[in-house]
């Protein structure tokens, strides 16, 4: 028998009831699930990610790319994630809108069985990490928390801050890898240019003939430090918008994170010596010709490098450390990155670093941290000694700088010699 036009109707307007109903319950799910369950899976949102550092087995176990038998089908989990991810983001992923594909040589068709397949087996290792190196990471990482509690008698600006308290514009030294689960904070002059290649490898940001780059040192000079190549905490706000702050703590709290230090002082002499007795016009311009202005006895320097080194014009490592130590310096602007406070970059009071790096012992930090990554079976630290600044140098370059001026930068930099252990040089301050 028809049905009349009414009830027609009232069934077409109950499915439209019971439509919206469902879409309702969906949403709220997803809601009730974001900052419980949904929350802790929503750390990694790229489609090719390989497995997270939280869930790593015990070496010598299982090989973590084996399917868990509750994931087989694909878990409910699992969709409301897809579903998130889409709906919150609604771009592709970061990494992939990174990825620059540098100019192709001889270039030909790809066949099929030549295509290239992502990496994402984690290295398992039979034998056990050692003892000593364990310690090691140990008893750097207690210095820093011993130092960043309330109870501790070492006073810095910013020591008492929340995550919350820091702005985005200083959280941009903090590379991610969401491949590998992965965060890195970059510390100018602390070998972190062979690090933004391992991460640029890791990450595949960066592509030739379509396939990304295998080993770190084919990475093209001019582009490691290409800031479009890393996906950094500064950039979480323009692409996550109000849930950054969540996103970021999610991977604060679920990747590895780590950082490399250096003497303070050693560190100083670097970047006079690479910034300021080479011909990098770009310093020159900002920082040279205040220091040649002010310090240098040079009322009107000359305009470029290039001409000021011709005449044997350059700012000595004496004007850089009165620069420093002027209080208009950091009134006009903030240190520059390659003389800013490792502390003051990386954060180790707000950030809980799984892995503290010393160029003083870079080689076997290195290969510690990679094994501990499990990414040693993908990339190597390239091994660099070159011109490398050391600690017995110090004397010959604080030869002219007076005592009291040495003493007033060694308080300057005092956070980032106790913080990450290394000894108040005590022959360069007392005369």
């Amino acid at each position: 028998m028809e049905l009349s036009k009414p009830d027609k109707m009232g069934k077409s307007r109950l499915f439209r009831i019971f439509l919206i109903l469902g879409s309702v319950f969906m949403i709220l799910l997803i809601i009730i699930y974001w900052d419980d369950v949904g929350a802790t899976h929503f750390y990694l949102h790229t489609t090719i990610s390989g497995p997270h550092s939280s869930r790593l087995p015990p070496e010598g176990h299982a090989p973590p790319n084996k399917i868990p038998e509750e994931d087989k089908d694909g878990s409910f989990l699992s969709d409301i994630d897809a579903f998130v991810n889409q709906f919150l983001e609604g771009t592709p992923d970061p990494t992939e809108q990174a990825r620059v594909e540098t100019p192709a040589h001889n270039q030909s068709s790809e066949k099929p069985e030549e295509r290239y397949v992502p990496r994402r087996e984690w290295k398992i290792h039979l034998t056990p990490i050692a003892i000593e190196k364990k310690q090691q990471q140990d008893s750097r990482k207690q210095m820093i928390r011993e130092l960043c509690s309330s109870n501790s008698s070492l006073d810095f600006p910013g020591k008492n801050r929340t995550f919350d308290d820091i702005p985005n514009k200083e959280l941009d030294h903090l590379i991610v890898d969401d491949r590998h689960g992965i965060i890195y904070c970059y510390v100018p002059k602390v070998a972190c240019t062979n690090w933004k290649r391992i991460m640029i490898v890791l990450s595949e940001s960066l592509l030739v003939d379509g396939v990304p780059y295998q080993d770190p040192l084919d990475v093209p000079a001019d582009l490691i430090h290409n800031s479009s190549l890393h996906f950094t905490f500064n950039k979480f706000w323009k692409r996550y918008g109000k849930f950054s702050r969540h996103l970021m703590k999610i991977k604060l709290k679920k990747y590895t994170k780590f950082m490399f230090v250096r003497d303070p002082f050693v560190r100083l002499i670097s970047a006079y010596r690479n910034k300021f007795e080479q011909e990098n016009e770009d310093f020159y311009k900002k920082f040279a010709v205040i220091m040649l202005k002010r310090f240098g006895n040079y009322s009107d320097p000359p305009a470029s490098v290039v001409d000021a080194f011709a005449a044997g014009i350059k700012p000595t490592f004496s004007n850089f450390i009165q620069y420093l130590l002027d209080p208009n310096t950091e009134k006009e602007m903030p240190f520059n990155e390659h003389w800013r406070q490792m502390y003051r970059l990386c954060h180790p009071c707000q950030i809980n670093y799984d892995f503290v790096g010393k160029l003083e012992t870079l080689d076997e930090d290195a290969e510690h941290l990679l094994r501990i990554l499990r990414v040693d079976n993908v990339v190597e630290f390239p091994s660099s000694h070159r011109n490398r600044t050391v600690s017995s140098w110090e004397q010959d370059w604080f030869a002219n700088i007076p005592f009291e001026s040495r003493r007033e930068l060694y308080k300057l930099y005092e956070a980032d010699f106790r913080l990450f252990g290394y000894s108040k040089p005590e022959k360069l301050l007392n005369e």
